[in-house]
């Protein structure tokens, strides 16, 4: 999978996304949120904005700055923040592996349903290091492949057709860590089933 399969698939996806994936994905965007416990004056980095939908539940006083690959999911996050009065917040077109932020800008980073997304998963951590803050929180929501055998192989079958889908069904939680060498702090099953996880990481 590659930027340009990203970019087509989610201007495909921006009309539908939130009747599709919204009601789905919520309580891993309120338990996220929820768990960052943000506090006034914090500065937020959301990786894979999207349309936004997560941004009415933070505090309005944190900064938050919401990017995103495709400039068309960023439209309706605009319009969102808009229709909302959400002055807190502001947005950039730009790619989660090559961050456009000086180091150690951001007190906390949450990247929701992007981990599988982006090429580079070991790129886009790294970054995601090295614009937060020194022992800041970092937040990945995120599916990661299955512990039942038949239930992998058949995300693996999937993965073929990762270039359409615009993401990858067979990302390993263990590996994900391990390569990342993440500090982990908690990992909570979130979503339908708990199919999916909210991993905190420390950035130490």
């Amino acid at each position: 999978m590659d930027r340009t399969s990203v970019i087509n698939a989610y201007k495909r996806y921006a009309n539908i996304y939130d009747h599709v994936f919204g009601w789905i994905f919520h309580p891993g965007r309120m338990r996220s949120v929820e768990q960052m416990r943000c506090q006034t004056g914090d500065s937020v980095l959301e990786v894979g904005a999207g349309t936004g939908l997560s941004l009415p539940l933070y505090p309005p006083d944190v900064v938050i700055i919401g990017i995103d690959i495709s400039p068309h999911m960023l439209s309706k996050a605009k319009i969102l923040s808009e229709r909302d009065g959400l002055e807190n917040v502001a947005f950039a077109v730009a790619d989660a592996q090559l961050l456009c932020f000086p180091d150690n800008t951001f007190d906390k980073v949450v990247a929701m349903y992007v981990a599988s997304v982006v090429p580079d998963p070991q790129t886009f951590v790294a970054e995601i290091k090295r614009v937060c803050k020194p022992h800041g929180d970092i937040f990945f929501v995120n599916h990661f492949s299955h512990t039942n055998i038949w239930v992998r192989q058949f995300e693996r079958f999937l993965t073929l057709f990762s270039h359409i889908l615009g993401f990858r069904t067979d990302l390993s939680l263990d590996a994900f860590i391990s390569q990342n060498q993440l500090i982990v702090k908690e990992i909570t099953p979130i979503n339908l089933f708990g199919y999916w996880s909210m991993v905190h990481a420390i950035n130490d």
